[in-house]
């Protein structure tokens, strides 16, 4: 079960339906819903989860996302200048428009793609700039394909590589940090390569540690941030369902401990969470997206 293999196919009839069923007494969202919005306790969605939906019209989505209640975004989409197609001050607006912040989002190394400028390895620095003119304060490495990941000496060029994106981040006043998955917990050389993730300076890197796959890998999330106080400011909040296959569900609905793991904010530094499923099974994303906010509002925050 790999993250960017799952594909899911999305109509603008799901965005009908969330509007319909979310929508509020006023037709749109005013300025006093917005600044209420954002003085609320801050709940996150990693746009990831609606990513179809983003693709296909990314203002009707964001101000989908804002009517179920989200006031924060992390973004999935960032490609040649743009974040989902618009322009970096343009989408500034319409995340102020509709009562959101967008403090981190995702990038990605360029291994599949190094002519596409953007990455780790091709303009990085554009990417910076544009992160912080849209008000990033978290810039975010997503994931690493297979070809990267086959010795722990591909760990240790990407260590280097970490510290120069950590560098330049820095003068921008962004943070570069790592999100994980479950093979960063598999062995490679009797060494585990998270731990040597963890050996990188925190002003170069920070870490978001995604709750999920980390119960995937056999991990405990207490225990990582027991021995690492302090590392994560943002977390992913996505549940597990209770098969044999382990598989994405709505946060709320599955087998992963949340009350728990939320005592542990203080000592894990966190600062943002993000409520995210990669694949939703049993109901379009958008339900998803609804299901799991009045879960986390209800009894997380």
């Amino acid at each position: 079960m790999k993250r960017r293999k799952f594909v899911q196919s999305t109509s603008l009839a799901s965005l009908a339906f969330l509007l319909s069923c979310k929508q509020k007494a006023e037709e749109k969202v005013n300025k006093n819903t917005q600044t209420e919005n954002l003085s609320s306790p801050e709940i996150g969605i990693q746009l990831y989860t609606v990513r179809d939906m983003m693709n296909e019209n990314p203002i009707a989505t964001l101000e989908a996302i804002s009517k179920v209640g989200y006031n924060s975004v992390e973004a999935a989409g960032y490609e040649t200048g743009k974040f989902y197609g618009i322009e970096p001050k343009e989408f500034k607006k319409v995340l102020d428009d509709n009562g959101l912040k967008m403090v981190s989002g995702h990038c990605g190394t360029g291994f599949t793609a190094p002519d596409r400028k953007g990455t780790m390895y091709n303009d990085f620095q554009k990417m910076v700039d544009d992160s912080a003119e849209v008000g990033m304060e978290y810039l975010v490495l997503a994931y690493l394909v297979e070809e990267e990941r086959t010795k722990l000496d591909d760990y240790k060029r990407l260590v280097d590589k970490i510290n120069e994106c950590g560098a330049a981040c820095k003068k921008s006043n962004i943070q570069f940090a790592y999100h994980n998955h479950d093979f960063e917990f598999i062995a490679l050389e009797n060494k585990i390569p998270y731990d040597l993730l963890l050996s990188i300076s925190p002003e170069h890197l920070k870490m978001e540690l995604d709750l999920y796959w980390v119960q995937f890998a056999g991990q405990s999330a207490k225990e990582i941030f027991e021995k690492n106080p302090g590392r994560f400011p943002l977390w992913h909040v996505k549940d597990m369902d209770k098969t044999e296959e382990r598989f994405f569900t709505e946060v709320g609905n599955g087998i992963i401990d949340f009350k728990s793991i939320f005592e542990m904010q203080k000592i894990s530094g966190m600062k943002h969470f993000y409520v995210e499923q990669d694949q939703c099974k049993n109901h379009k994303p958008i339900e998803s997206v609804s299901i799991s906010y009045n879960y986390v509002s209800k009894n997380l925050v």
